[in-house]
């Protein structure tokens, strides 16, 4: 989707093609029958260009991308670094522009934009899961229970907490230098806490258990 300056990548689809030193087959009877059934399940999404995994932009993307300069009048090149030849899975952005002398040999040159990750919630909670793979001797990791979750939360919460009572306390001591963008930030963060009193925060903690006990029984 696209809003002003920004677009969002809400879904893709692969599409098979074979490369070699001299050329590169793209099936693009695949790639328009996928897109028609997408545009059925999603039709207010369009396309807005082509993705790649790989670390670098090869010749064979000059000719992918005038396939997609069709479809899209400034299509967007996305290459994902699946083999962390970057040392992490670099996510990257490119907009094509042609260089050269009029009436010469054009070429092709792409520009990198600026790429942000957005995430929901609860894909936060499966990205966190594959993290922790990294450090298990197997390479795998076990969903883990509510509770755990609830706790590893809180956890994470008081570390951050302990990170910015720190912070504050520098400051007040004149360790570090204030930023008030900084301040600004916690300040609008402290009112959006919810000002509720101990009896009201007990009765409504006890209701939503009495609620849980009632399903579980």
């Amino acid at each position: 989707t696209v809003d002003k300056h920004s677009i969002e990548v809400m879904n893709c689809f692969s599409v098979p093609h074979n490369e070699s030193e001299d050329e590169v087959a793209v099936d693009m009877e695949f790639a328009k029958n996928m897109y028609e059934l997408h545009k059925r399940v999603s039709p207010t999404e369009v396309i807005i260009g082509w993705y790649a995994t790989g670390f670098d932009i090869t010749e064979h993307s000059v000719l992918i991308h005038e396939y997609y300069s069709r479809e899209a009048s400034n299509p967007i090149h996305l290459t994902v670094d699946t083999a962390l030849q970057s040392g992490k899975m670099n996510i990257r952005a490119y907009l094509s522009a042609q260089m050269g002398v009029p009436g010469k040999t054009v070429g092709v040159m792409f520009t990198p934009l600026t790429v942000k990750y957005v995430y929901y919630d609860t894909e936060r909670i499966g990205v966190d899961l594959l993290q922790r793979t990294r450090e298990a001797p197997s390479r795998s990791k076990g969903l883990t229970s509510d509770l755990s979750q609830v706790a590893g939360a809180a956890a994470r919460v008081q570390d951050m907490l302990t990170t910015v009572l720190a912070y504050i306390e520098d400051v007040l001591a004149g360790k570090v230098a204030a930023d008030n963008s900084v301040g600004r930030f916690l300040t609008d963060l402290v009112n959006k806490v919810p000002t509720i009193s101990p009896e009201d925060f007990e009765n409504m903690l006890n209701s939503n258990i009495n609620d849980l006990l009632m399903v579980t029984y």
